[in-house]
């Protein structure tokens, strides 16, 4: 039998019981980095993405969070993971693939679409999204430029969408061709300093919410579109990548735990620099003050996405970001690191600007890359003395996880810089929800503490 085909009968026959517990506790982890992304990104000039679906309207659907307002349901899909994706804080994987900001706000809209759906199978729908996308995830060389989100995550925003709507095998099918047929992107949006990346985060969503609809038109899609001569791991996995990897113990084994979290507000590739800085200020006692000079040796991929020098364009929280240097003089001078450390007043603070270029080195070093996230830092002091430090597993990824109470910090944080004053009060409610989704009979419960005013459904 073919990949697609077992692929497609694995998302119309996975239920709630047939996911492990550890891959229902990520899920909820996934909400709640996503909607506490999503509260914070409504802060900053991603929020245009809800202006511009809820300016040009139409059916009233599905929900757009924060906004408020009901648009189409691919329309709302793409305003909330746009925004939900604007700090880059939701959950992520190597080399790059942000999924649940796709996933979950298409699986919403879905949701909405059927007049509601319990927790289960909200969760449910999440999960095998999730999972179609990390059965499809390549090698850092085999996307050579492109941005894996892109090409990746769009697979379970579909998923989802598609196991929510009740789609049969064949139309499952057809929506994963269509998918399949509807991926792209360049890590170029990042060096550049663009919101290209939450607008494809927003695209992707809507996407997978549009390829569902479609078969249910009879809109047919690619159907060799992973073992094809020119599908998915003939353009992406250049004929290397094992295909046998999609369908291994399909449905028993689960990868979704696999799935990494961000302890600090900052590209994945960030994350090990700056809890490193973190450790060896506190283990040797020195801050920023007492620096002379600091070099950050990262692998070759790391140095090209995240180790260009320092500029300040359009956009500057992307540009810090998916800046290094910046991480890490961001910690050794404002320790500990918080969500504001990253607002364009903080971004633009001289005092940084002259660090980063009068003290900092970022070097590419092919002997750093024992791991995707590998980082080494060394720092001369003032006073004469040489600290070298190393990391290979970041906070948030497995063999470091985040704790709970890591996550509920993050989503408070999240709360308190954007601003937003009637959601002050609400942050336990929505915990609360997000923490029990599997007992909830509804998800659109969720959407009364999103919007200012209280609604019915």
């Amino acid at each position: 039998m073919a990949s697609e085909q077992l692929l497609a009968a694995f998302i119309r026959d996975t239920n709630y019981d047939g996911l492990s517990q550890d891959t229902i506790a990520t899920v909820k982890r996934e909400l709640i980095a996503f909607y506490g992304a999503l509260i914070a990104g409504s802060a900053t000039p991603a929020e245009a993405a809800a202006d511009y679906v809820s300016d040009i309207g139409g059916k009233a659907e599905a929900t757009v969070f924060i906004k408020g307002g009901k648009v189409p349901a691919h329309q709302a899909a793409f305003a909330n993971a746009a925004v939900g994706r604007a700090l880059d804080i939701d959950d992520h994987i190597g080399p790059g693939a942000h999924i649940g900001a796709g996933a979950i706000p298409a699986a919403f809209a879905a949701a909405e679409l059927i007049g509601g759906c319990s927790g289960k199978d909200f969760v449910t729908a999440v999960a095998i999204g999730v999972e179609t996308s990390l059965r499809l995830k390549l090698l850092e060389e085999d996307y050579a430029g492109f941005d894996p989100t892109g090409i990746t995550s769009i697979f379970a925003a579909a998923a989802a969408a598609a196991k929510l709507l009740g789609l049969d095998e064949r139309d499952i099918w057809n929506t994963l061709g269509l998918a399949f047929d509807r991926c792209g992107a360049s890590f170029q949006h990042y060096i550049d300093g663009v919101l290209g990346g939450p607008v494809m985060q927003g695209w992707l969503a809507e996407a997978g919410v549009e390829c569902a609809r479609l078969t249910q038109y009879k809109i047919t899609g690619t159907v060799n579109f992973l073992e094809g001569v020119y599908g998915y791991f003939h353009l992406y996995g250049r004929d290397k990548a094992d295909i046998a990897y999609v369908t291994e113990a399909l449905g028993t084994k689960w990868n979704v735990p696999n799935l990494n979290f961000k302890k600090y507000p900052s590209c994945g590739l960030t994350q090990g620099s700056t809890e490193l800085t973190l450790k060896m200020m506190q283990e040797h006692g020195f801050g920023g003050a007492d620096v002379e000079r600091v070099e950050i040796p990262v692998p070759p991929f790391t140095h090209k996405l995240v180790g260009h020098p320092f500029k300040i364009g359009d956009n500057p929280r992307v540009d810090a970001q998916f800046n290094v240097a910046y991480c890490v003089s961001n910690a050794l001078l404002r320790a500990p690191v918080t969500l504001a450390h990253f607002e364009e007043k903080q971004i633009r603070d001289p005092e940084i600007e002259k660090f980063i270029k009068e003290k900092v080195t970022v070097i590419s070093d092919p002997s750093v890359g024992r791991t995707h996230y590998s980082t080494d830092l060394r720092v001369w002091t003032k006073d004469g003395k040489e600290y070298h430090g190393q990391i290979d597993i970041p906070p948030g990824t497995p063999g470091n996880p985040m704790t709970d109470e890591d996550h509920r910090s993050r989503f408070y944080d999240c709360v308190g810089v954007s601003g937003i004053p009637w959601l002050k009060g609400r942050e336990e409610s929505i915990l609360s929800f997000l923490n029990t989704m599997e007992e909830q009979e509804d998800v659109r419960g969720l959407i009364p503490y999103f919007i200012e005013a209280e609604r019915t459904i």
